[in-house]
């Protein structure tokens, strides 16, 4: 699609701003991105089941009923700490090449049930090798399940390999190592996960160094459960060139514009806020005060399991709590694109790939009928 008919169908979308209403299946439908997932954190909960009953691991738990009650997806918790505990569990069927590759391509397969065409999953490989795998033959059990995926689902992806704020600096700096051998096999990215409280991002500046001088993807748990000082260590000490979360960038003013000005983006997951206790309630997430200063904005699931979400979800949530307007859905769709660690040329196309079918999408929703050309990949 060129310049000229991109500013035509952007126009219409315009023009239906006002009236239109979408449903739950209109959100399933548009293409979209989830730069945030957790691969620990986005099991299915009958795969869990099944996996501990090959392994014979217990679970503590009788049924999957009774997984579910320990699990607790979508619970609101007292804190992030608490929220965490969750992982406990996953974690303990994730200890295998064969579990971790199969958990990597059923989370392609749910993406692309739900038209997320592109996605970045991060976890830390250190978590992984409590039955003594090596932690190359950690990250190639889940690259190589979501190769797989793409070739049977036609989802893109990339790995965010992740330090860990609450272990160690020098663990962090293992992390880094290994994701700068993996650069351009798979891993797309480098992020400090774990509790944020207590642990601040200066402390695995070792490890931010190396991965920065190597010309590796930086992206940052940041102002989630600590206030924006936990951005700007993750901006300024450490290199980031995304924030994971950033719900409480509005608590400093100065620093919300400097992140505006420098087009710095934000790895938004409302539904996993609320229930972190990062804020309150829906209402009071700041996703529309970013919007509306037109801050890069993306949505993002966090963890599909613990959190009980879905891209659709996250949009469709959206969508009902702040009134979005077509062209805000847009703009979310779109950042999800810019903001994405795929290389520039790729993401160009992908980009108007994607534009044009969300667009289509809008038209046909209100009944506009334009000609619109198929994109030819140049």
């Amino acid at each position: 699609m060129q310049g000229h008919e991109l500013k035509k169908v952007d126009d219409a979308v315009s023009d239906v701003a006002h009236g239109l209403t979408l449903t739950r299946e209109f959100f399933e439908k548009l293409p979209k991105t989830d730069l945030h997932v957790h691969l620990d954190g986005s099991l299915r909960l009958e795969t869990i089941w099944d996996l501990a009953k090959k392994d014979h691991i217990d679970l503590g738990a009788d049924s999957i009923e009774e997984l579910r009650e320990l699990i607790s997806p979508g619970k609101t918790h007292a804190s992030l700490n608490d929220y965490l505990k969750g992982f406990e569990i996953t974690l303990k069927v994730l200890q295998t090449r064969e579990n971790l590759y199969r958990a990597a391509y059923e989370l392609a397969e749910d993406c692309a049930k739900e038209n997320v065409g592109y996605f970045e999953v991060r976890y830390s490989p250190i978590l992984h090798t409590q039955k003594g795998l090596s932690l190359p033959v950690i990250l190639e059990a889940v690259i190589d399940g979501l190769k797989a995926g793409q070739r049977d689902f036609g989802v893109m992806s990339g790995v965010i390999v992740c330090g860990m704020r609450n272990i160690s600096p020098e663990v962090s700096l293992r992390m880094a190592e290994l994701a700068v051998a993996f650069k351009h096999r798979g891993v797309v990215g480098f992020d400090l996960a774990g509790a944020e409280n207590n642990y601040p991002a200066r402390d695995h500046l070792g490890a931010f160094s190396l991965i920065l001088s190597n010309n590796v993807n930086v992206t940052i748990h940041a102002g989630e459960a600590y206030g924006p000082d936990s951005i700007h260590q993750a901006l300024h000490y450490c290199g980031a060139h995304r924030i994971g979360h950033g719900v409480r960038l509005r608590e400093d003013g100065d620093l919300l514009n400097y992140v505006n000005d420098h087009r710095i983006p934000l790895e938004l997951c409302p539904s996993s806020n609320v229930q972190t206790g990062a804020v309150k309630n829906i209402t009071e997430h700041p996703l529309k005060f970013y919007l509306d200063l037109s801050l890069r904005v993306t949505l993002n699931t966090d963890n599909r399991l613990i959190t009980n979400t879905t891209m659709t979800d996250e949009y469709w949530q959206a969508y009902k709590t702040f009134d979005l307007s077509p062209q805000n859905i847009l703009d979310l769709i779109i950042n999800g694109v810019k903001s994405s660690f795929m290389p520039y040329e790729l993401k160009k196309a992908y980009l108007r790939d994607v534009k044009r079918k969300a667009i289509k999408l809008f038209l046909r929703e209100a009944n506009i009928n334009l000609n619109i050309k198929p994109v030819t990949g140049k």
